[in-house]
């Protein structure tokens, strides 16, 4: 019999309706797993027990009068600190930030706190989301519960940890350039970057966005319906389509999808072995069930992946170099030395010759996906690696070689998700990644699903020791 706090968000809510669970027992498992595992893995950063439990009554109590407000209503969610919540503060990673409470629910919270959900508390985040990577100054190491010396990646690494220990079935988190594919690779889950203004958020950015992280497609896809509510706080937004996602989930075919598979992005960190063999199953696994799979080749230029590091570092320094010396010194020195090594002697000229390549990489996106119904390729190009380090290789001076197969997608606005397939020959997980035209979404989460139901059978999540 399954546990509760293994459950997803689809078959609580099945359970709910057929009286066979209630929202407080689901909370209260959720809530359990917490206790068992954060010691250990430090995946949180606000544990709210008393008010979860009091939305779980709530809910119990619309669901006893049939009044329940989604499909979600009284499923377990945690929210990624940097997403605001009103009351808590949201200091982004950083011991040097703010810790005022917010005053309001940030877009993607709003949603998901009127949909029903209940808000188990918030996860923890490197400092300014700008590392991949589960170290923060404020937050401590996050450690992947796979194998405790490992990386969850980031910047959503609390949300990873907690998806893999079973801190419910729902988790929010933002992504830049990798933040929720990364993690989900390197935690063996699920995880969808939308489209860029498919979900509303509070400041809009460009390439930024939240997205659900869950161990099932069908979860994403009812959180992504939630989620996408629009609010008109985000300028940049998309006109709200009220797609049923996960109702249109089945029913894809492999035979005539065609699928451009990209093995070698050809910039930054060279391909594992392990991790290609993974990417070539799943392209394998599509063919046989009738896809026309091409192989393509790699878009992204050593220069544009450093014009995308150039636009990072520069809109980082930009931030720190006004702090005050005490300030500065709270931050994580690794940081202050990537934003600040070179970034501080950037001319106007430099950073703009950045940009260029950022606007060449989003349009060799475009380009190399566009013959195709999706692409297929590696998350990361490498499995987690030590969860000491801010990021492979621990050199601020090249810290994100890892980002080029996940980077462009932020930049070009597509779609895209990361879809456990296998694991090392040490038994961590290797994800593949699933990228989509503009819009497409639902395409995504169709093939997403596809490739569910076409992979090996996965390992049993890890168990606190």
């Amino acid at each position: 019999m399954t546990a509760i706090h293994d459950l997803s968000a689809a078959e609580l809510s099945a359970a709910y309706a057929r009286g066979d669970l209630s929202p407080v027992q689901a909370t209260q498992a959720a809530l359990a797993r917490i206790d068992a595992w954060e010691a250990a893995i430090n995946a949180m950063y606000l544990v709210h027990r008393d008010s979860a439990l009091a939305a779980a009554r709530e809910s119990e109590l619309r669901w006893r009068e049939g009044r329940q407000r989604s499909p979600l209503e009284g499923v377990p969610i945690t929210i990624k600190e940097n997403i605001y919540t009103r009351g808590d503060p949201a200091p982004v990673g950083s011991a040097a930030s703010d810790l005022a409470p917010k005053a309001a629910d940030a877009p993607p919270s709003a949603r998901v706190r009127e949909a029903g959900c209940v808000i188990l508390g918030k996860t923890t985040m490197p400092d300014y989301g700008m590392l991949s990577a589960g170290i923060s100054s404020i937050h401590g190491i996050t450690r992947n519960p796979w194998r405790l010396d490992r990386n969850t990646s980031g910047s959503s690494s609390g949300a990873a940890a907690a998806v893999v220990a079973g801190y419910g079935p729902l988790h929010l988190g933002t992504d830049i350039g990798g933040s929720v594919r990364l993690p989900a690779t390197h935690g063996g889950f699920f995880a969808l970057k939308p489209s860029l203004g498919r979900i509303p958020v509070d400041p809009p950015y460009m390439g930024r966005v939240a997205g659900p992280m869950t161990r099932t497609v069908r979860d994403s896809a009812l959180l992504l319906a939630e989620a996408s509510r629009p609010d008109p706080r985000d300028f940049m937004s998309l006109p709200y389509q009220p797609l049923d996602y996960a109702g249109a989930l089945e029913g894809l075919e492999a035979k005539g999808l065609r699928v451009g598979f990209l093995p070698d992005m050809g910039a930054g960190m060279a391909v594992h072995a392990e991790v290609r063999a993974a990417a070539q199953a799943a392209a394998t696994a599509l063919a046989d069930a009738g896809a026309i799979v091409e192989e393509i080749p790699g878009f992204m230029t050593a220069e544009m992946l450093d014009g995308m590091q150039v636009f990072f570092e520069a809109r980082s320094y930009n931030d720190v170099r006004a702090m005050p010396e005490e300030l500065l010194a709270k931050i994580h020195p690794f940081i202050v030395e990537w934003c600040t090594w070179r970034a501080s002697a950037f001319s106007g000229s430099d950073v703009m010759n950045g940009y260029a390549q950022v606007m060449l990489m989003r349009e060799a996106a475009v380009r190399a996906v566009a013959p195709y119904d999706c692409v297929l390729s590696p998350t990361s190009p490498i499995p987690p690696y030590e969860a000491e380090l801010p990021c492979p290789g621990d050199d601020p001076h090249d810290a994100l070689p890892h980002i080029a197969f996940t980077v462009a997608y932020n930049m070009s606005e597509q779609p895209a998700a990361s879809l456990n397939w296998s694991y090392t020959g040490d038994g961590l997980p290797l994800g593949v990644q699933v990228i989509g035209q503009r819009f497409d979404d639902l395409g995504v989460l169709r093939v997403s699903r596809l490739l569910e139901r076409l992979r090996p059978a996965q390992r049993p999540w890890p168990e606190p020791a």
